[in-house]
């Protein structure tokens, strides 16, 4: 089980609501987010009714202000608790989408992308085991993208609109 509260104003201060489960519409429960507390698990939100838009991956703490976990804006419309996974993790990257060029399989956070692959893109992906957020920016900055286990033949397919991939690591359990 997780545990998150979102509140309307920065410093966990106005109307608040608490979630313990997917929530694809959290527009009835408040009108802005301005601060978030997680106290369990590890949350993915999106900006988007229905899990779409800008995604952000929360761990346990507290988040004083949306810039505090990366937001763009005061808008959170959707999230999801992240399942708990034991095991190992494995992905495959590659330089050309329908898994073509270079290929390279980690099983570690990679900070940057581009001193480990050699190349600032990934355009297809094979998540083997584990769940994934991949990050525009190096050092887990910029725009984040949450990958289940599955293939990705092309960046879209985890929701980017480009394939411009600066770090990612993996969702480690935080209960």
């Amino acid at each position: 089980m997780g545990k998150i509260i979102f509140y309307e104003d920065r410093n966990f201060q106005g109307r608040s609501y608490e979630c313990n489960s997917e929530c694809p519409n959290l527009s009835s429960s408040f009108s802005r987010c301005n601060s978030i507390r997680v106290e369990s698990g590890n949350w993915i939100l999106y900006e988007h009714d229905n899990f779409r838009g800008h995604q952000y991956f929360l761990r346990r703490g507290e988040y004083p202000d949306f810039q505090q976990w990366m937001g763009y804006n005061d808008s959170i419309r959707s999230c999801r608790l992240t399942p708990q996974h034991g095991g190992s993790y494995r992905i495959r990257v590659y330089e050309r989408e329908n898994f073509g060029g270079q290929m390279m399989d980690f099983s570690e956070d990679c900070p940057n992308v581009h001193e480990q692959f050699r190349y600032n893109d990934i355009y297809s992906c094979n998540v083997q085991d584990g769940h994934w957020v991949f990050y525009e920016e190096p050092n887990y900055r910029g725009r984040q993208y949450y990958l289940r286990p599955g293939e990705y033949r092309r960046y879209s397919d985890w929701g980017a609109s480009s394939a411009r991939v600066g770090s990612f690591r993996r969702v480690r359990d935080h209960y």
